[in-house]
């Protein structure tokens, strides 16, 4: 094998990537459909932006054949570019399906405020879509913080303002 100084700048630039693959990247894989699943949605990043993603653990390994990087053992999940942070007991990133599958225990607080958890989440990470599916006989929670004052700044218990209807030919 040829030492990496005497490679061409091409083969060091692949070289370097799937060396930073492990540490940068998590992986997704496909879980069978469970009757219980919860969607949330998270803002997205214009086209061709790349931003980063951390992830820690104990473990990490990285499949260069399958593009799959694992990180297992008290993993934590940043995502600043979305406003993402998570922890769950193993995490996976499948570079080609764009997809991060958190499992075992998983919590994922969104912008600060909304949060899920769950046994299992899928991000769909060109959607910004969480999918969350529960133990067997489980359920999954989230809490979304909603602003009220949205709507119209009226007094606590009242009903909303609606405009008047207008009158058809047959209510005349």
């Amino acid at each position: 094998m040829m030492p990496h100084y005497q490679l061409p700048q091409f083969h060091k630039r692949r070289l370097g990537l799937a060396l930073m693959l492990p540490v940068a990247l998590l992986g997704a894989m496909t879980f069978p459909c469970q009757l219980q699943r919860a969607t949330a949605q998270t803002p997205q990043a214009p086209a061709g932006q790349n931003r980063p993603l951390y992830i820690r653990g104990k473990q990490q390994e990285y499949n260069s054949k399958t593009q799959v990087a694992t990180v297992r053992g008290d993993v934590e999940l940043s995502y600043p570019g979305r406003g993402i942070q998570a922890t769950a007991a193993q995490a996976q990133y499948f570079t080609r399906e764009r997809q991060i599958v958190l499992s075992g225990n998983v919590y994922v607080l969104q912008q600060g405020s909304n949060s899920i958890k769950a046994d299992t989440v899928t991000y769909l990470i060109d959607e910004g879509r969480f999918v969350a599916t529960p133990k067997s006989g489980r359920q999954v929670e989230s809490i979304y913080m909603v602003n009220d004052n949205q709507v119209n700044n009226q007094a606590p218990g009242s009903a909303p303002a609606t405009a008047p209807l207008k009158k058809t030919n047959q209510q005349r």
